[in-house]
């Protein structure tokens, strides 16, 4: 990533290949290994100030559900990148996976709009506040935006497929057998998952109950099939058989 308005950080330390601990923008993550062809050394040129507004803004806006599990799925995807042999902007996922879910909350959250644009607007926003080319941006909201769309990310760009890699393993287990045990200890040990089946599936229900249309053809509606009462699912069909065309 590269601007002329962004300037290396001092608060960086570096990923090195074989690294089990390491740092973007000064905040210790462990678990991954740095999947690049950068000789060996990766080192985020986000500034801190960015960096501390980044994370400043997670806090504040998101419980340590929704926080630990964005984190998560960075390393997730991160570490599925590896063993897919793909070669992700590290700084750009790990922005598409913080900011994946902060539709889900009241302060990024609209009623008219799926929470996953939600989401990828203020992410693109982010990035466009820091000068990032208008491209750069557009593939972070469009590695957000379609997250919850099975079978399309992982045909696109490496960062678009890696956040929702890192969504899939962590919320459903996908591709959880192919990962080394140790990695999956070292990243839930740094971002512990605690009741989380059951407090995701209160988010995602509490963050969509108040825009069901929006559900319509997406996971969501089987989330507030299960947990709000009175939901109906719009149906496809339905809607065909009863369009003012008449054959």
């Amino acid at each position: 990533m590269t601007s002329s308005s962004w300037t290396p950080s001092n608060t960086y330390t570096p990923i090195r290949r074989g690294s089990t601990e390491w740092a973007i923008s000064g905040c210790p993550i462990l678990g991954v290994v740095c999947p690049n062809n950068r000789g060996g050394t990766f080192r985020s040129r986000r500034p801190s100030k960015a960096g501390s507004t980044e994370r400043g803004n997670h806090r504040a806006t998101e419980n340590d559900l929704l926080y630990h599990h964005s984190r998560r799925v960075f390393l997730f995807g991160a570490l599925q990148g590896r063993r897919r042999g793909l070669d992700p902007d590290l700084e750009l996922l790990y922005v598409g996976a913080l900011f994946h879910n902060l539709g889900l909350t009241p302060a990024y959250g609209t009623l008219h709009q799926r929470f996953e644009v939600d989401s990828a607007n203020v992410a693109k926003a982010f990035l466009l506040s820091y000068g990032l080319p208008e491209a750069t941006a557009t593939n972070v909201w469009t590695a957000v935006a379609l997250h919850t769309t099975p079978g399309t990310p992982e045909l696109l760009g490496a960062e678009i497929a890696l956040v929702t890699a890192g969504v899939e393993t962590d919320v459903l287990g996908i591709d959880y057998a192919a990962l080394s045990p140790a990695d999956i200890t070292a990243v839930t040990d740094a971002h512990p998952r605690p009741d989380f089946k059951r407090q995701i599936l209160a988010a995602f229900t509490e963050g969509n109950k108040s825009r069901p249309d929006t559900t319509f053809g997406n996971v969501n509606a089987d989330v507030l099939a299960h947990f709000s009462p009175g939901f109906r699912r719009t149906d496809f069909v339905d809607i065909i058989q009863n369009s003012p065309w008449a054959e």
